[in-house]
């Protein structure tokens, strides 16, 4: 179990670390592409003016004024992306400078070529329904505002007549094809929405599993598996306050692998370090689940067992002792033998972690000054 939380948060951890190079370049391409895709729209804008010169309604100039204008302040967008100005800020989008540029376009253009006017009218809910996706409540206030006014200000301060060109079958369906191709760019602007909601609920999700492995890896050894001393720690704090309150007997136990130094310096780190997984899986393969098992520090583990006195505690690490002897050492490395101590003790009604600890601690000393590998109580 830890060795999954482990993998994971080590990819997590790898994710968090990678080269700020790369995440400017990303943010960088994600913009860019954004901009193309601005430019396109553009484009679309254009060939429906360039449209209705071909039909008398406005000159050539208003196509290649609005695409050119429209143009350049994309060019400078992405300008500024590329030279990586945009990093500098929270919303590395610009969301808001580029929603009042491209708002600002359909403003001058709704002045300036007033005979299409609706086109530009049917723009302004594209350009302020996209910006809308990536802006702030602040952002979106000021730029309606803004929007607003210039609006108004064309509206009732000016006398432009805004048209819209129905005379003859050509300049219907040249309309017809404007308000098709404004819903359409409208509905993607929805699925772009829906598409970010989609994303970041996966992103959500993900940081959720993250999250979750990365407490499961603070509550357990790396090494073993078991608890790690911190949460073997809590844990007897629980179990000693619950035995007060349910007045249930409650075993705690120190666990030593015997002459654990001299396997490392005669079988090596590596084969010690295997020899603590083994006896680990071993452990918890031979206790009820709700027994509690931690690694208390270097080859010493602290064993809990809940709804025991001292005489099943000691059955039980006995039978365990027993079990541990008898396993294929040599597999791990040739000659290999690993025996255990441990020194068992039950929870009394004055005791404090410490108290207990200490009787356990005692009892596993006893045990190992009388030769190891064997269980004595105290």
């Amino acid at each position: 179990m830890a060795q999954v939380a482990t993998a994971a948060i080590g990819h997590a951890g790898r994710e968090a670390e990678r080269p700020e190079t790369q995440i400017l370049a990303r943010r960088s391409a994600q913009r860019r592409q954004m901009l193309l895709l601005a430019a396109a729209s553009y484009t679309v804008d254009a060939v429906l003016l360039l449209f209705y010169h071909l039909a008398g309604v406005t000159p050539l100039a208003t196509s290649i004024g609005y695409l050119a204008s429209a143009y350049a302040v994309s060019a400078v967008f992405l300008a500024l992306s590329e030279l990586h100005v945009n990093d500098r800020f929270k919303d590395h989008y610009l969301t808001g400078p580029q929603n009042a540029a491209s708002s600002a376009i359909q403003l001058l253009w709704l002045y300036l070529a007033p005979e299409v006017g609706y086109l530009f009218l049917c723009l302004m809910f594209i350009v302020f329904g996209f910006g809308a996706l990536r802006m702030t409540p602040r952002q979106a206030a000021l730029g309606w505002t803004l929007l607003a006014a210039g609006i108004a200000f064309i509206f009732l301060y000016t006398d432009k007549p805004i048209g819209m060109p129905m005379n003859g079958h050509f300049e219907r369906a040249i309309t017809m094809l404007a308000l098709i191709t404004t819903i359409g760019r409208f509905s993607f602007v929805g699925l772009y929405g829906s598409m970010m909601r989609e994303t970041l609920y996966k992103r959500g999700n993900e940081l959720k599993q993250a999250y979750a492995r990365i407490e499961e890896l603070a509550q357990f050894d790396e090494l073993t598996g078991a608890l790690n001393r911190r949460m073997i720690m809590a844990a007897l704090d629980d179990e000693i306050a619950r035995a007060r309150r349910s007045k249930a007997p409650c075993a705690i136990t120190l666990i030593d692998l015997d002459h654990f130094k001299r396997v490392n310096d005669q079988f090596g780190h590596p084969a010690g370090d295997e020899a603590l997984r083994t006896f680990a899986i071993t452990a918890f393969a031979n206790i009820r689940a709700i027994d509690k098992l931690g690694r208390y520090g270097g080859e010493e583990f602290l064993l809990i067992l809940p709804e025991t006195d001292a005489g099943a505690a000691k059955q039980t690490l006995d039978r365990l002792r027993a079990i541990i002897a008898e396993v294929d050492w040599t597999a791990i490395s040739s000659g290999m033998a690993v025996t255990i101590s441990a020194g068992v003790t039950t929870v009394r009604d004055d005791d404090s972690p410490d108290t207990a600890l200490a009787r356990a601690d005692a009892a596993l000393y006893r045990a190992k000054a009388a030769g190891r590998n064997q269980v004595l109580t105290g």
